[in-house]
């Protein structure tokens, strides 16, 4: 089974969500039985690519709310990210554009590796949320690439060109069709959407009847076929 979902790093919920869901996909040991990939959607297209002002002040002018409001509501999103079992920090993020973020993943996801775009995006979302660093900064993007096998040389072409910005917006694209106006948005076996981080135990009997559906459509499909040893009605070995 495939899930895609549309996240940005520079969103606290799109960080838990991924990590609830994966967290689900363990409790049930599925995790050779679903595919998750990420799209990209660019919470703020124009953001800065330098750091200005705290998550305090953002959030204070961005929702009309006094410092004090501001404080707390981060706070409380800063708890449920620990309730996840992550080190949150979201009061000290350094917020600024993820445009380039996006576009590492992109080559991440293009490489034969198929772990390596999962682990760029555990990185990045960890280099944020947890560290507080700058995810325009190029050198940043360049140690996390590098540290999980990336060759810098690859990094600094990447980050020197328009390379994936293509792909990027392509997915942007596809959730205005989708009609997604927030993240995370996940779409599971390609027909059933859940808009926003769900509590594991709420994901995971949702996970478990599509596991159901897809292996019951498996059993009804009984076609037949002829290997060098005979022929035969099922699927092929």
């Amino acid at each position: 089974m495939k899930i895609t979902y549309w996240s940005d790093y520079a969103c606290p919920y799109c960080y838990i969500g991924e990590t609830q869901l994966k967290q689900a996909i363990e409790a049930l040991d599925a995790s050779q039985d679903i595919e998750i990939e990420m799209k990209a959607f660019e919470l703020d297209p124009g953001a800065s690519t330098t750091y200005s002002g705290t998550t305090v002040d953002r959030f204070s002018v961005k929702y009309g709310l006094t410092k004090a409001m501001a404080a707390k509501r981060i706070q409380q999103i800063s708890d449920t990210g620990r309730q996840a079992g992550l080190d949150f920090n979201y009061a000290e993020t350094r917020y600024t554009n993820t445009f380039d973020a996006h576009r590492l993943t992109k080559l991440a996801q293009n490489d034969p590796d198929r772990t390596l775009a999962d682990r760029i995006s555990e990185r990045l979302y960890k280099a944020y949320f947890t560290e507080n660093l700058e995810l325009a900064d190029h050198d940043v993007l360049t140690r996390i690439a590098v540290s999980e096998g990336i060759p810098e040389a690859e990094v600094h072409a990447l980050l020197a060109s328009d390379d994936y910005a293509d792909a990027v917006r392509q997915d942007e694209r596809l959730a205005q069709q989708y009609g997604i106006r927030g993240v995370p948005y996940f779409v599971l076996a390609g027909k059933y959407t859940v808009p926003g981080a769900m509590p594991v135990e709420q994901l995971k009997p949702i996970l478990q009847k599509l596991l159901e559906e897809e292996r019951l459509a498996e059993e009804k499909i009984q076609g037949t076929y002829c290997t060098p040893e005979g022929c035969f009605i099922g699927k092929p070995k």
